[in-house]
């Protein structure tokens, strides 16, 4: 009988530590995707240095959490968003706004997909 309680706290640790990782996931996500909506409206507004420094902010936030995402999540996940944030970066230099805004929606949207593939929800577990 013990043995199975020790199980059900294991199993307890195990869930609570998975919804703590989808909440933090979600409010690191969240924020780097408000950043970088900030960035394009002020792409759209001419304002191209205020972009470029949403943009670096998001990316160095983004960087603070290279061990965490590359322990919990995908590396090709990972990849593909510092790959999405080289590429943003350019057309930003480059003041290239069609293609710094496909490139950021892009980016945004492969960043909100890492917080719904760790999500709690019945698509995911099936």
């Amino acid at each position: 009988m013990k043995r199975l309680w020790i199980a059900c706290g294991i199993l307890a640790a195990l869930f609570a530590a998975t919804l703590y990782n989808a909440g933090y996931l979600d409010r690191l996500t969240a924020s780097l995707a408000d950043q970088l909506t900030q960035a394009e409206a002020w792409a759209e507004a001419g304002n191209w240095d205020e972009a470029a420094r949403l943009t670096e902010e998001a990316f160095r936030d983004w960087e603070s959490h290279t061990l965490y995402l590359h322990v919990l999540l995908r590396h090709a996940d990972t990849d593909d968003i510092n790959s999405g944030f080289q590429e943003v970066g350019e057309f930003i230099t480059c003041e290239e706004s069609g293609e710094y805004s496909a490139a950021n929606a892009r980016l945004i949207t492969q960043i909100r997909l890492l917080y719904e593939a760790e999500q709690l929800s019945l698509k995911n577990i099936l």
